[in-house]
């Protein structure tokens, strides 16, 4: 178990397990979960499935033809349905040539405080593997509602898979340690910076900055947090198909107006 990662050789994957790879020289993480069969179902904002693109932060990044993911191993590779961003890949194409990391579960309160970078572990415990793909296989099939990179990634999407767990807060952000590490080190900057005036080694404010950092991420971990709720996958994928109802409804009457005026 690594300081900062927890890397992993193809041999020893199970099904059922939360894996990751890094994109854009470690910038971001990538996550999704591995159904057996060297197949990986995860979750991409649904403009990008056309290219290489995981994530909007991949904008960044220089683009790749659409042609690289066109998989020459498995015909099955980049299924999805019909708007929706949930995607079963192949594991090369999920890795593309990135290193393979598992993601922990059920990790102490202080291993998970030094673990130096989000999106690598939780203290939440995660479910059977046969929950676990049965969430994941059916997201597969009914979608898991739009991609939102704060509130609705990738990450958010495998640890719903783990442990069927949601967060009640709309206005907080998900799941994800990721989307909590980037939102927790500028407010660990913010938070720290009365203490330069009290504290005039420079090293002792880099210290109170680190802590109130991690602290930040561990009590906006979903096996911390007192705001999730246990959620069946056919009541999410019901609510969502609810939720899509609705919006094309509100679509259609705005569109209404608009030809009116």
């Amino acid at each position: 178990m690594g300081l900062l990662t927890n890397k992993v050789e193809r041999e020893e994957l199970k099904a059922g397990d939360h894996i990751y790879t890094y994109r854009a020289v470690f910038a971001y993480s990538h996550h999704g979960i591995f159904v057996g069969g060297s197949k990986v179902v995860h979750f991409r904002p649904e403009h990008n499935l056309n290219s290489s693109s995981s994530s909007p932060m991949e904008s960044f990044t220089s683009a790749s033809s659409s042609s690289e993911d066109i998989c020459p191993t498995f015909p099955d590779c980049g299924f999805r349905q019909p708007n929706s961003g949930v995607v079963l890949s192949c594991l090369d194409c999920f890795l593309k040539n990135g290193s393979l990391y598992c993601f922990e579960y059920g990790v102490s309160p202080s291993v998970f405080l030094t673990k130096v970078r989000g999106g690598t572990c939780t203290t939440a415990q995660s479910d059977p593997t046969d929950s676990v793909i049965h969430r994941a296989m059916y997201l597969l099939q009914n979608g898991f509602g739009n991609y939102d990179i704060f509130k609705n990634n990738c990450e958010d999407f495998a640890l719903y898979c783990k442990t069927g767990l949601l967060i009640m807060d709309k206005l907080g952000v998900g799941r994800s340690g990721q989307a909590s590490s980037i939102v927790g080190a500028p407010l660990a900057a913010v938070l720290s910076s009365p203490f330069s005036l009290l504290i005039p080694n420079p090293i002792g404010v880099a210290t109170v900055t680190a802590g109130m950092y991690c602290m930040s991420r561990y009590a906006t971990d979903i096996g911390v947090r007192r705001d999730v709720v246990k959620v069946s996958v056919e009541d999410l994928a019901l609510n969502l198909d609810v939720k899509s109802i609705e919006q094309a409804d509100e679509e259609e009457e705005e569109e209404e107006d608009s030809d009116i005026r």
